[in-house]
């Protein structure tokens, strides 16, 4: 017997729309809101968006919530009933160097601190934000569920990007510390270390030869992975099959661990 959940989906981009299946039913909603988006904004961003009428609205860059829970309005559970699911998976990545004609992101000591911001506050502050305020509902509420962070192979090994690595790496302890709160209450909070997928955030890599080369390199199934294969990977961790995980983070990698 399947089971129907509903999932909110924290991105900074449209994924797409409709029913994922994966054993169970498990239809999600994706929201799109910019960093510097307004809570006044929302409800044209949803419009110019073209989403469904039943998205989830989410935030990224700045708490929305104020110490509060999840306003049922802004999120979906007063027409939806509930939520069962949190995937946070907004994000942003490396800051190159102004007229770069490569693949060069700023290093620690030339990075422009308003930059490394940014970084921290979309990847870092993004995911706490939504986890915090979906934590308390369903802690208030007294109904568990699954939260799915992204995190990134770069959580435990340093890129030339610093602001990403460290947001990342921040991404990976914020799993381990809420799943060690809300175990007790029947949450469930996991995380995913994604490794080169085809996404346009490795789109600068792919495009220099050099940098597209060392990552295969790394990489012992030696190819890039396909977004098909994290959202694969958040499905289970999102559904009964993952029952007894928490704290973890898994690497669909294509083995860049393996050593």
């Amino acid at each position: 017997m399947s089971r129907s959940f509903v999932v909110i989906l924290l991105v900074t981009a449209i994924v797409g729309v409709g029913p994922v299946r994966a054993g169970h039913e498990m239809p999600f909603y994706p929201s799109y809101y910019p960093q510097e988006i307004t809570v006044e904004a929302m409800p044209a961003t949803v419009a110019a968006a073209r989403l469904e009428k039943n998205t989830v609205h989410t935030f990224v860059g700045s708490d929305p919530f104020a110490g509060r829970a999840l306003p049922p309005t802004l999120a979906g559970v007063e027409s939806l009933g509930a939520v069962d699911v949190l995937v946070a998976a907004a994000g942003i990545g490396a800051v190159r160097v102004p007229g770069a004609t490569s693949y060069q992101p700023h290093t620690v000591l030339s990075i422009p601190m308003d930059q490394f911001r940014r970084v921290i506050d979309v990847n870092l502050y993004g995911v706490l934000f939504s986890n915090r305020a979906v934590a308390r509902w369903m802690t208030e509420h007294r109904r568990g569920g699954s939260i799915v962070n992204l995190a990134s192979i770069m959580s435990k090994m340093p890129s030339t990007s610093a602001p990403y690595s460290v947001s990342k790496a921040g991404v990976w302890m914020l799993t381990k510390c809420l799943a060690q709160e809300l175990a007790g209450q029947g949450i469930r909070v996991n995380a995913i270390g994604p490794g080169f997928i085809e996404t346009p955030m490795t789109a600068a890599i792919r495009a220099d030869a050099a940098r597209s080369s060392w990552a295969m390199s790394v990489t012992p199934m030696g190819r890039y992975g396909k977004p098909e294969e994290i959202a694969a990977t958040a499905l289970f961790l999102a559904s009964d099959d993952a029952s007894y995980f928490t704290g973890e983070l898994l690497h669909p990698s294509g083995g860049v661990f393996v050593g």
